[in-house]
């Protein structure tokens, strides 16, 4: 079992601040979410974590062990994977070299992802938007790290392929955490611990189900037209 969180991380860019004290807590084998629009912070809380940008203040714990000071290619050699939203794979190697890198043997990766075999030879940097998440999730499923962290897996998927890419997510024997704009809606039914944020702030903590409740009473309050 592996747990990750920041505590009271601040991140800069250059003069604007992106996180405010934001506190999130991941723990594993289990899926986590942070929402929020644009501009949040949620792809920074998993940057921070990934150690791909440096904290202004706070921490980064990881299994009881702070980790702030740590730089992103050792966590990622002690078993931490990121898929970023954009340029998540090799664009000038193949399906079948990008593959390879990630595992010896991928008939696994061929079988959550079946799309993926007929394009084995070309190059991934030709491959449409929904066929370069397919690769770059299937290279973090062989991955078999400790944490996962994904920025907005079920991007240009099509709803079948993204309720199975969350099923897959939240059977890994790792600490997951995805950031997404949105609650995804195969995720209403299942335990989840959500973080959603605002302007840099965490404004939500809870369970899927109680964060269900406080959208419905948020919709019920709203003034209609």
């Amino acid at each position: 079992m592996s747990t990750i969180s920041l505590r009271h991380a601040r991140v800069r860019y250059g003069p604007l601040e992106a996180l405010h004290g934001v506190t999130v807590a991941a723990p594993g084998p289990a899926l986590t979410v942070v929402l929020g629009r644009n501009g949040s912070g949620r792809t920074t809380v998993l940057r921070a974590l990934a150690g791909t940008v440096p904290l202004s203040g706070g921490a980064v714990v990881w299994d009881g062990t702070d980790v702030t000071r740590v730089p992103a290619h050792e966590r990622a050699r002690r078993g931490l994977c990121l898929v970023p939203e954009r340029q998540a794979v090799f664009g000038s190697l193949t399906v079948r070299e990008n593959l390879e890198l990630a595992a010896s043997s991928y008939d696994s990766a061929l079988d959550a992802y079946p799309g993926l075999e007929p394009l084995l030879a070309r190059r991934a940097g030709t491959l449409s938007g929904g066929e370069q998440r397919m690769l770059a999730l299937s290279r973090a499923l062989l991955a078999r790290a400790r944490v996962v962290l994904v920025d907005e897996p079920a991007q240009g998927l099509s709803p079948t392929v993204a309720a199975r890419t969350y099923q897959l997510l939240s059977e890994l024997d790792a600490c997951v955490v995805v950031a997404e704009q949105r609650l995804p809606p195969v995720l209403r039914a299942r335990a989840a611990l959500v973080y959603e944020l605002r302007r840099g702030g965490v404004v939500f903590s809870g369970e899927t189900g109680e964060w269900e409740r406080r959208a419905a009473r948020r919709a019920g309050s709203s003034p209609s037209g």
